[in-house]
């Protein structure tokens, strides 16, 4: 199936300032670039997009997109595909249900059954399930980073407790504890405060594989210091740590720095994932 058109989803919340921008330039950016579309429920928010590289490495970088938990598509991060598919990179795009309709811990269970397809099929478009790395700007870097610091969602599915090889998060949120910096609590995790500390991946630092954690220097003001607390706390745990600040990105901007074969992040994380 082709990638879906943003006017078939499901209504999603009204978008916030940041969201109406972003959502004009990522479609903007993506216009055009062709993947598949595979569903993994019944939900047409609960599918993943495959953009296949012509020269297929094995490496496989699957991406959670943003969206503060009640935005986003799948499409909006096929812009980033070409620059990974002509590294031999098998790029997919995992969208996920939103709150509000879909609470916590409803997004994390998407995004493991769609590790779950992705472990199980995409040697058929050219990626080596042992290669899997995993990333997400903002609400997708929470996920990619929750899904990386735990290991009880794995064996749940029948997935192997090492199947992901990295996480590269940028822009992510890590911490929803009191004292966070963020002026609102996010509305996916309900209204009674018990799941932030269950939701939060700096308070779940359990299972370690290596982590490339980016964020834009001119980033949203709690994400900053949130960021820096990750990366220490997984050095502190034996973790293999990379960082990197993007320059002169703010939030958003450090989302389309992943698309430019020659900018900061691409280039970079390239190696990365190469010498893991």
């Amino acid at each position: 199936m082709t990638l879906r058109k943003i006017e078939d989803y499901p209504p999603q919340e009204p978008f916030s300032e940041i969201g109406i921008k972003y959502n004009i330039e990522a479609q903007r950016l993506s216009a055009g670039i062709k993947g598949q579309s595979f569903s993994y429920g019944a939900d047409p928010y609960q599918e993943v997009a495959v953009f296949e590289s012509k020269v297929p490495n094995g490496t496989i970088l699957a991406f959670m997109h943003g969206g503060g938990w009640v935005n986003g598509y799948k499409e909006w991060v096929a812009f980033m595909a070409p620059a990974m598919n002509a590294a031999g990179i098998t790029f997919i795009s995992i969208g996920y249900r939103l709150a509000p309709k879909f609470m916590w811990p409803t997004g994390i269970e998407d995004v493991s059954m769609a590790l779950k397809w992705i472990y199980e099929n995409i040697h058929s478009y050219g990626g080596d399930p042992s290669r899997l790395f995993i990333s997400g700007h903002s609400a997708g870097g929470h996920y990619a980073s929750w899904m990386a610091v735990r290991n009880d969602w794995q064996k749940n599915i029948g997935l192997p407790d090492n199947l992901i090889r990295g996480a590269l998060p940028i822009s992510g949120v890590y911490d929803f504890t009191p004292g966070n910096g963020m002026a609102m609590r996010p509305r996916f995790l309900g209204e009674n405060g018990t799941n932030d500390i269950d939701a939060s991946p700096l308070h779940n630092i359990i299972n370690t594989p290596p982590f490339y954690i980016t964020w834009g220097d001119d980033d949203l003001p709690p994400l900053i210091p949130q960021a820096k607390k990750m990366a220490d706390a997984l050095i502190a745990s034996g973790c293999d740590v990379t960082t990197q600040i993007l320059n002169n990105c703010n939030h958003s901007e450090a989302s389309y720095e992943s698309y430019k074969a020659d900018g900061q992040w691409v280039p970079e994380v390239l190696k990365w994932m190469e010498s893991h």
